[in-house]
């Protein structure tokens, strides 16, 4: 990357740390609050509008920098942020936000280079997209989580596309986790203010779609951008299945994702958040020396690292079952 590209990634972070300056002092009164219900951790009322300010810096880098598919990515976001946001004052049904996503993903996929892609592989990246979008906002529940995985899933895309050359795509991957860096800052425990639907939802989007374009593009192995982000997508959607397979009402707000139940063991924010940290990092660096040494071994570390995720889950499984004894008998 060229030296003053990195004044991108810079005023991101000054406009994502300005913004949520604002939202935490004269701008706290008009912000939407996190309630505690079922699914919090928290046991206080805390803003969740943060996830603006990392939005309004994304916007801003994608205005500065070239990037073909910087239209249909605008235009994305900008539909996602509002739909979120309302969503987040007021409550949407799940059918009007899910025909949103929707609509968004089909506009992304179809101004990939496609070809002759078979329209299975198509719609399987459509609904993909959907999945991600959704996914990050689960995660959103703890202290220092949501802001971590950006910085670390997107700091994985932004150097392998600064492997491949492309400032324009590295550059927008590090103004991310610049502006996720700033708001993290806020967020670590005791968070003083949380993302809310109208950060993690288009940064999910985000995820995914960037995961798209680089590969349609070339500038990365389909496997790179799942084990980049594979510790939330892991959690996410192996605790629905579960509440699914279970006959649960697994749309509904609850506390049994994984850092969750790490969280009430005693584990607490500060050290899920951590580990979480450490996971993250291991399956980004290993995914950046398959990239860079053996390209071919990306699905076989993906097995891996489900392998290992798989594992650790069996162990929470365990130890929350006899957590939830203890509960009961000093009940």
């Amino acid at each position: 990357m060229n030296a003053p590209m990195w004044l991108v990634p810079l005023l991101a972070l000054c406009v994502s740390a300005l913004s949520l300056r604002w939202l935490l002092g004269d701008g706290q009164r008009r912000m939407a609050l996190d309630r505690p219900n079922e699914r919090s951790l928290h046991s206080q009322p805390v803003p969740r509008s943060g996830g603006l300010a990392v939005m309004a810096a994304t916007l801003l880098t994608l205005l500065l920098i070239d990037l073909p598919e910087r239209g249909v990515l605008l235009a994305a976001l900008l539909a996602l942020v509002a739909v979120s946001l309302v969503d987040d004052f007021r409550g949407l049904s799940a059918g009007l936000r899910f025909s949103v996503h929707a609509l968004v993903a089909v506009a992304v996929v179809l101004c990939l280079p496609i070809g002759e892609t078979s329209w299975i592989w198509v719609a399987v990246a459509i609904l993909s997209m959907v999945w991600m979008t959704n996914l990050f906002n689960f995660m959103d529940g703890s202290d220092g989580l949501a802001g971590g995985m950006a910085a670390f899933g997107f700091g994985t895309l932004g150097i392998a596309a600064q492997m491949a050359g492309d400032v324009g795509m590295a550059t927008l991957c590090f103004s991310v986790v610049a502006a996720s860096a700033a708001f993290l800052r806020v967020n670590w425990h005791p968070a003083r203010i949380f993302m809310g639907d109208g950060g993690s939802v288009p940064l999910g989007f985000m995820a995914a779609a960037l995961g798209l374009v680089g590969a349609a593009r070339g500038l990365w192995p389909v496997w790179l951008p799942p084990l980049a982000f594979l510790l939330f997508i892991f959690d996410a959607t192996v605790t629905l299945c579960c509440r699914a397979v279970r006959g649960e009402k697994f749309w509904r707000a609850h506390r049994t994702h994984y850092y969750q139940r790490m969280v009430r063991m005693g584990l607490g924010h500060a050290r899920t958040a951590k580990l979480c940290y450490v996971a993250m990092a291991g399956s980004g660096v290993t995914a950046l020396l398959a990239l860079a040494l053996a390209p071919d071994a990306g699905p076989w570390l993906m097995l891996a690292w489900s392998v290992a995720y798989a594992i650790a889950a069996r162990v929470i499984d365990v130890r929350w079952r006899r957590h939830q004894a203890s509960n009961h008998l000093t009940a």
